[in-house]
């Protein structure tokens, strides 16, 4: 029996065919973020949705992505392996993905929000900005003295 190894261009037309592999559930996330992002609009609660807590084939993601389309913010930050974050083109859903350092996919989440947690400023962080503002004020004054 003849046991060939797939190459690339195999490997990359079996990629296609399963992207249209699908759970049916796109449509009902789809919808369920319909209402998320009206509850947003209505009261301001803002929802999370766990993508990896569903089954989910590559064809529902790959419908999600058609219908949510790609929006103008597109941020990656890199903290013990990289996160991504994304507008989609429907503003207020936000895709949010984070990888570990061998950059597999340790979660996936949608979000409606109107901007995301992870790109807010942490009170922490503003407190050690303005402590070498000041710092690098008090150089410069010192600086312009002599």
């Amino acid at each position: 029996m003849d046991c060939k190894q797939p190459n690339d261009q195999t490997s990359a037309e079996m990629a296609d065919v399963l992207s249209f592999v699908t759970t049916g559930n796109a449509r009902p996330l789809l919808h369920e973020i319909r209402h998320a992002l009206d509850k947003l609009l209505a009261i301001g609660e803002t929802t999370i949705i766990d993508l990896g807590a569903l089954p989910f084939g590559p064809g529902d993601a790959r419908e999600l992505e058609d219908i949510l389309g790609q929006g103008e913010i597109d941020a990656t930050m890199t903290i013990m392996g990289r996160s991504h974050v994304r507008e989609t083109g429907v503003p207020g859903v936000w895709r949010i993905d984070h990888f570990d350092e061998e950059d597999e996919v340790q979660s996936r989440f949608i979000e409606i929000t109107f901007m995301p947690d992870i790109l807010k400023t942490q009170r922490e962080d503003a407190e050690r900005g303005l402590e070498h503002l000041r710092e690098r004020l008090a150089e410069l004054e010192g600086n312009r003295q002599t």
